[in-house]
């Protein structure tokens, strides 16, 4: 495995438009989630930063994929959040034709990491999300976020609830998290650190 500082950590680039797109050698690690799912957080937990991914005020109103790259090693590519209810149907267009580009090219994607809401059932969004990142055949771990809002009986229930509409393999790991508490930030890394050395 990697031996990667996950401190040491740049922001390199947004891309709005496909033309921005960096073709990397890196191993990249692509983030995926809707506007308040906590992604930024997600991601900050992981790197020990505390506002390093930005935290919008304003979710959903950026369309831009970010670029950072971790100890000169790997890249994380954090995806535009997507599924908010006010941005309008041609940013929503936008946002999907920029997704089908990005996805086009299966050797982008070293490992997905797709952050859902514990608490809810995911979207038709989140489906589609799911279903670009099985497209590229790469590993995808899906990261049950804000599980510190559950009772402990709900938990179980709820992953198998994401698992199922998700349509994942029984071998994807669907991860209990909490970006707030630090829950699962152990295991995530792990899974991560081993995806890149593969």
């Amino acid at each position: 495995m990697k031996t990667i500082n996950l401190n040491n950590a740049e922001f390199i680039k947004s891309a709005a438009t496909p033309a921005g797109f960096l073709n990397l050698q890196e191993p990249c690690v692509i983030f995926s989630g809707k506007s308040n799912v906590g992604k930024s957080s997600v991601i900050n937990r992981i790197l020990n930063r505390k506002n390093f991914a930005r935290v919008g005020a304003h979710p959903g109103k950026t369309i831009h994929i970010n670029y950072f790259r971790i100890d000169r090693q790997i890249y994380f590519i954090d995806l535009p959040g997507y599924g908010y209810a006010s941005v309008a149907k041609s940013e929503r267009e936008r946002w999907g034709k920029m997704m089908e580009r990005f996805f086009a090219d299966p050797g982008r994607v070293s490992l997905g990491v797709m952050i859902v809401d514990s608490r809810h059932k995911p979207t038709k969004d989140d489906e589609t999300m799911a279903d670009w990142f099985h497209s590229t055949g790469c590993p995808l771990i899906v990261v049950a976020n804000k599980i510190d809002k559950l009772k402990k009986s709900e938990i179980e229930p709820n992953l198998q609830r994401i698992r199922e509409t998700l349509r994942l393999s029984e071998d994807t790991l669907v991860l209990p998290f909490s970006a707030e508490k630090g829950t699962g930030r152990d295991v995530l890394v792990r899974q991560i650190l081993s995806a890149v050395s593969e």
